[in-house]
């Protein structure tokens, strides 16, 4: 399935893009409940899928698209996850997880226009595959992590070099308002396939400037999702967004850095296609 938040006469809502038309998750269910995040949390996905097959609802293009999950508890970020991005930024290849943090300002919807921060200079692109927390999960290995992951959607990890790198610490470049794009849909694990069989590409003003696969992650999903429970629980809906391949502005020559005006498409032929314009 692919799973939705959009704007409805009742405000945001839960759904279900079914074909060309989005369909309520909650009338279908006959329940009451506003959010993805309630859907994880009360374990309602096998049940909505069989609802919603031959449902109704919104046409496609009449549905606003919020981010898929408005109101996750924690987004969390993996810092150089690419062999070769690690190695174009000039820094080692780490031994464990480099983990970092979003707040819920960051979260922009698919389509959005997001406003450059007036305290940087250097803003930068980064297409992620983005993993969607399905269940409690506390001290878990490897081989039980997958079976908490809800599902995948894509993410661009705008980032603000200049203040990123002015400390040790990276959520001063990692937080401003709309640094996180993401969507358009939560597509389910058994939709999208093997977690390491994830394709995607960026372009900017339609020129493409990255393209990998989750098989080239140094630390694959369910590594990520083990380790991060054992520093911390983790709840439905919580957000772990894997890191990004190589081609990133700050590596090229000259630098690219985004600018007003700018659009920047990640497609993926499982997750779909996020496209966010820069104001």
């Amino acid at each position: 399935m692919r799973l939705v938040t959009y704007e409805s006469g009742r405000g945001p809502r839960a759904g279900v893009l079914n074909g060309e038309r989005v369909v309520d998750a909650w009338d279908a269910l006959g329940s009451d409940g506003i959010s993805v995040r309630d859907l994880l949390a009360g374990d309602r996905l096998g049940d909505l899928e069989a609802t919603t097959r031959s449902a109704g609802g919104t046409p496609a293009p009449e549905a606003k698209l919020l981010p898929p999950i408005p109101d996750p508890e924690k987004i969390l970020c993996i810092g150089l996850n690419y062999r070769a991005h690690a190695e174009e930024t000039n820094q080692s290849i780490p031994e464990v997880p480099t983990v970092f943090a979003k707040f819920r300002n960051a979260l922009a919807a698919p389509g959005a226009t997001v406003a450059l921060p007036r305290a940087s200079k250097k803003v930068d692109y980064e297409a992620e595959v983005c993993i969607v927390i399905g269940k409690r999960l506390k001290e878990v290995d490897a081989e039980a992590a997958l079976a908490g992951v809800a599902g995948y959607m894509l993410l661009n990890d705008l980032s603000a070099r200049d203040l990123q790198l002015a400390t040790t610490q990276w959520i001063s470049g990692k937080s401003f308002d709309g640094a996180a794009p993401c969507g358009p849909t939560l597509v389910t694990a058994d939709e999208a396939g093997p977690h390491d069989g994830l394709e995607f590409s960026l372009t900017l003003n339609g020129e493409e400037m990255q393209r990998s696969c989750t098989s080239d992650l140094i630390f694959k999903v369910p590594e990520l999702v083990s380790h991060i429970s054992n520093l911390m629980t983790l709840e439905p809906g919580d957000l772990i967004s894997t890191g990004t391949p190589s081609g990133v502005g700050i590596a090229r020559k000259p630098s690219v850095w985004l600018k007003p005006g700018d659009e920047v498409e990640i497609r993926s032929p499982q997750l779909g296609r996020l496209v966010t314009r820069i104001g």
